[in-house]
Order: C-alpha cells, then sequence, then structure tokens
C-alpha cells in the first residue's frame, strides 16, 4: 500500500505538471544547500525549483499525460516548474550553470512539448518577454512621434513664414504702408451714383406724336424712289434754257 506522504507527492507534483507552462529539468549533485537557495532566488516568481524522486516524478508525469519523461529521470533530480516567462527562467538556470558547472541541464517540457539541454539552451538565447515588450512599445512610440512630427511641420512651417515677413516688415516699413489701403477683409470703395445722378441719366421714352412726325420723312423718301427696273425720269429743264431754245428757233 502506497504511503499517504508519497501519494500527496505525487498529487502536488501531477498538479505542477498540468498547471504549470513546463518545466526544466536537471542534475544538481555536488551543490550546497546555500547554492540551491542562491538559485531559487534568482528565478524568483517565474519558477519553483524543487527536489524531486525520480520514481514518483515519473508517475506524476504519466497521470499527467506526459509519456517519455523518464529518458529525463537519471541521477539527483531537480525540477525547476515554469510559472511565469519561459526565457527567462532558461537564461537564470544557463547562467546559474556558468557559475556553478555542477548544475547540468538534462532537458525540459514547453506546452507538452519535449526539450533536449541544446533546445533549453537555445531557448535561453531568445529575448524575454519584457524585452520584446520594450521594443514592441518603442516601435509605436516612434510611429507616434513621427505622426505628431507630420502634424507639427505645416504649423512650424508657418510660423516661420510670419517670423520672415516681420523680420522683413521691420527692416523695410515701406511694405506695411503699401499693404496700408487695403485694410484685410475689407471691400474695394465704389463710388454709387446719387438717386439725382441716376435721374438725370434716365432717358425718357418717345411719345405717339413724335414717333409718327420721325417716320414721316422715311414715307415720303420711300414713295419717291423708283420702283425696281424702272426708268429713271429726266430732270426738268430749266425754264431760261427753253426760251433761249425758242429764240434761235425764230
Amino acid at each position: 500500500m502506497a504511503r499517504p506522504d508519497k501519494v500527496a507527492e505525487v498529487a502536488e507534483l501531477k498538479d505542477k505538471f498540468s498547471n504549470s507552462a513546463g518545466a526544466v529539468l536537471t542534475e544538481y549533485r555536488g551543490l550546497t544547500v546555500k547554492a540551491l537557495k542562491d538559485l531559487r532566488r534568482s528565478l524568483g516568481d517565474n519558477a519553483t525549483y524543487a527536489v524531486s524522486k525520480n520514481t514518483l516524478t515519473t508517475i506524476a508525469a504519466r497521470e499527467a499525460g506526459l509519456e517519455g519523461i523518464e529518458a529525463l529521470l537519471v541521477g539527483p533530480t531537480a525540477i525547476a516548474f515554469i510559472d511565469g516567462d519561459p526565457v527567462t527562467v532558461a537564461k537564470g538556470l544557463r547562467d546559474f550553470g556558468r557559475a556553478n558547472p555542477l548544475l547540468v541541464i538534462k532537458g525540459g517540457i514547453l506546452d507538452g512539448k519535449f526539450l533536449g539541454p541544446d533546445e533549453v539552451r537555445q531557448l535561453a538565447d531568445l529575448e524575454s518577454r519584457e524585452v520584446l515588450l520594450a521594443k514592441v512599445a518603442g516601435g509605436l512610440q516612434g510611429v507616434l512621434q513621427q505622426a505628431v512630427s507630420l502634424f507639427a511641420a505645416p504649423l512650424s512651417q508657418a510660423a516661420r513664414t510670419l517670423a520672415a515677413l516681420e523680420s522683413a516688415a521691420a527692416e523695410n516699413p515701406s511694405l506695411l504702408a503699401a499693404a496700408a489701403p487695403v485694410a484685410e477683409g475689407a471691400p474695394e470703395a465704389t463710388n454709387e451714383p446719387t438717386n439725382e445722378e441716376l435721374a438725370v441719366e434716365t432717358v425718357s421714352e418717345p411719345t405717339n406724336d413724335e414717333l409718327a412726325a420721325e417716320a414721316a420723312p422715311a414715307a415720303e423718301a420711300t414713295e419717291a424712289a423708283p420702283a425696281a427696273g424702272e426708268p429713271v425720269a429726266a430732270p426738268a429743264a430749266d425754264a431760261t434754257t427753253v426760251a433761249a431754245d425758242a429764240a434761235e428757233e425764230n
């Protein structure tokens, strides 16, 4: 019959395998108690690091649905169950292993996938979540700054133009004097005619009698003119000329 303490330990390991983002299995042979405490402290809230028995770990992993973990459970084993950023945990174990060569990374599990020692080291070479978020935030800030610059550019150009005009007017006041007669927004001055001028300029309509008198000479001229093709009558002879001709004949 299984001992209650071992049953409880298996249940705890199973819960960690099921609810953690992943786990990194290490061999801690030869490390002091102080060194293990320092390692736990360096991992912080991103992982819980604990020594476990290989037999109980195998049972817990199987109950959690992780088959094939037995290959990593050789020699004294301590497991870092990942609660935070996996990259940060991998970096912490790698850096601690460089300072303490007795710590050996056996492999790991991430999102249900088994990782070898080299893959865990490659994970440690990646940038952490905080660094990636900082880069994204920096990129967004750069885009916002460019947008602000684009919006502010026309205003800056207008300000520089006004400053240049002000400087030119200060050096040459005649520019302002030339522009003074036409006030900004004021309508151009126009001389509107008075009512008396309009009355004088008004042309009176002719009466009927005036129209008839103007039409009579035109009618007489029309009647006197010969029709088209009609021979033109010779002009009447002068009376003196006729009398002279009669005397010559007698």
